[in-house]
């Protein structure tokens, strides 16, 4: 992949909800760029839209208006199947809850989106593990989710988003259940496998200490998306203080 490739695009983006009586344009006239390994932090007051527009970004919802494409394909345009296709291909999702599942030992978790590619079960284990013990959670390989702490859980749910080796993870609040100590190392985890792994990242997230350590901040507010400076960032979150 060129390290210049455009890894998500949206043009004249827009959402909104109406059911018969209500009419709430949520934003519109998005414009938005991500190129492979860049990071981008969405903040905003709560209900301002973040978590709608990362949704369909990673096309998990359809847009009012405006199209969205990833890894240079234009999601309104493709099938259901197809969708999914391009994002088990492309994209991970990393969640303020972990949404793993109960059941599965953590090893299973991670190699899910492996064995959906339909690779060879003992090759999906493998690179879990390998990616598992990446985490520094090599100890935990066989332990359930409830067995876990919430840290280990997510950090779990991280390993899972990135297994794929995917153009770019989309987080929603990733650190946001998680005591301070443990959503920096959760964070840094995230920034030091962008490094390593040249996965773009969109991170939604109300941490604007955290926020300010990514490429670029984007603002949704008012309905729209507007550039916010890393120093603006740092001194809110000093004032919030």
């Amino acid at each position: 992949m060129n390290k210049q490739e455009v890894v998500i695009a949206c043009k004249g983006l827009s959402k909104v909800f109406d059911d018969g009586r209500l009419n709430l344009t949520v934003f519109s006239g998005i414009e938005l760029e991500l190129r492979r390994g860049e990071r981008i932090a969405i903040v905003g007051s709560s209900g301002a839209g973040k978590s709608t527009l990362l949704h369909i970004l990673g096309g998990l919802d359809a847009p009012s208006s405006g199209t969205v494409s990833v890894a240079g394909r234009e999601m309104s345009s493709l099938s259901d199947a197809e969708r999914s296709r391009v994002r088990n291909a492309a994209l991970g999702f990393v969640y303020q809850f972990h949404h793993l599942l109960p059941e599965l030992t953590a090893q299973e978790n991670v190699a899910m989106p492996l064995l959906m590619r339909r690779l060879p079960r003992p090759k999906a284990f493998a690179e879990a593990a390998e990616l598992l013990n990446r985490v520094g959670l090599g100890a935990r390989l066989d332990h359930k989710p409830g067995e876990l702490s919430g840290g280990e859980r997510q950090r779990a749910a991280v390993a899972r988003a990135l297994v794929t080796r995917p153009a770019c993870v989309l987080a929603d609040e990733p650190t946001g259940n998680l005591d301070t100590r443990t959503a920096a190392t959760v964070f840094e985890l995230m920034l030091e496998l962008n490094r390593e792994r040249g996965t773009s990242l969109v991170v939604v997230t109300h941490d604007l200490r955290l926020a300010a350590r990514m490429d670029r901040i984007w603002s949704l507010e008012a309905g729209g998306l507007r550039p916010y400076s890393a120093e603006a960032a740092l001194a809110a979150h000093a004032g919030a203080g």
